[in-house]
């Protein structure tokens, strides 16, 4: 069965504590109850790190740190924080710059009564939060 698969286990477990720790901190932090914060993208600790990199250390205890499907999960992990901390941060602020634009505009367009979404990626800190949970739980579970 697939919940025998440790390694994906962990990974699965560090994405729902990752969210878990997203949703209290917006609960004591803002003092309100945010229930996206357990799906959405963006925020501390970044549950895509987390995931990934509970997968490369639980497969780096159990199938070695010198197999291949190590330096796999290692790459990925790496595209994974590079991307969260790059490219989807840079989508977020270029959101939240045409949000505060749209806001401003007199006479906008129907087009844009919605809000892009700017809560995409991660700073380094999120980032590095993310690593180490990924790396405490890949090691724990």
């Amino acid at each position: 069965m697939i919940w025998n698969n440790r390694m994906l286990l962990a990974a699965c477990i560090s994405w729902a504590a990752a969210q878990l720790i997203k949703f209290f901190i917006e609960l004591i932090r803002y003092k309100k109850i945010d229930f996206t914060r357990l799906f959405g993208s963006g925020g501390m600790p970044s549950s895509h790190t987390s995931f990934t990199i509970a997968l490369v250390t639980s497969v780096g205890k159990y199938e070695g740190y010198a197999s291949s499907i190590f330096a796999v999960a290692a790459c990925l992990a790496l595209v994974t924080m590079y991307d969260a901390a790059g490219v989807r941060r840079a989508a977020g602020q270029h959101a939240e710059i045409l949000n505060y634009m749209m806001d401003h505009w007199k006479n906008a367009p129907e087009l844009f009564e919605n809000d892009l979404k700017e809560l995409l990626g991660h700073t380094p800190i999120e980032v590095l939060g993310g690593l180490l949970l990924g790396i405490a739980v890949g090691l724990i579970v």
